[in-house]
């Protein structure tokens, strides 16, 4: 059976791109200070993703989180701005992806979400290869938007590959 997907920037609602648009993902990342964050959290939702291909140019992710699953093209640059495309597969795809097509170890995290100011934080509690890794996530809506950073919050590692989940497939977090 052929399939149809129609791709969406990652931060919004699935929908079509003008002809001339690129989807762009700006997004910084921390490492915390404490788990003071935890009082402000959501009850989190279990992610499970792996990689079908992390490339010099872009990486192609199958991810599940809850009963939703996505195959996700993403560029391989490094700093706060790439290029990414997302869009919604069948959950049964998505874990036959896994299971039998995509790279060893698989990423697993718990993904909470934090309100703080203005923004809502993503913080990924890795287990697994990564267990031990906390890192804190905002997407912005341009290089240079202020934001509030919260007391919990650590040093930033935007610019360091190693936090790429693309990268904790080769080299696990355990490993460091």
């Amino acid at each position: 059976m052929a399939c149809s997907y129609v791709f969406s920037c990652s931060s919004g609602p699935i929908k079509r791109r003008e002809s001339n648009a690129v989807a762009t993902e700006i997004e910084r990342k921390f490492l915390l200070r404490d788990d003071s964050w935890r009082a402000d959290a959501d009850a989190g939702s279990v992610m499970r993703q792996g990689y079908l291909i992390g490339a010099r140019r872009a990486s192609v992710r199958v991810r599940i989180s809850g009963e939703r699953a996505h195959l996700n093209i993403k560029s391989a640059t490094l700093g706060i701005e790439r290029q990414e495309y997302e869009v919604e597969i069948p959950l049964t795809d998505a874990e036959e992806l896994l299971d039998t097509l995509c790279e060893r170890p698989l990423i697993e995290k718990t993904r909470y979400h934090v309100r703080h100011d203005r923004h809502t934080w993503e913080i990924d509690v890795f287990s697994g290869d990564n267990a031990g890794l906390v890192v804190a996530e905002i997407e912005l809506g341009s290089a240079d938007e202020a934001f509030e950073k919260p007391a919990w919050l650590g040093q930033e590692v935007s610019h360091d590959k190693r936090y790429y989940n693309v990268c904790l497939v080769t080299h696990p977090y355990q490993d460091w």
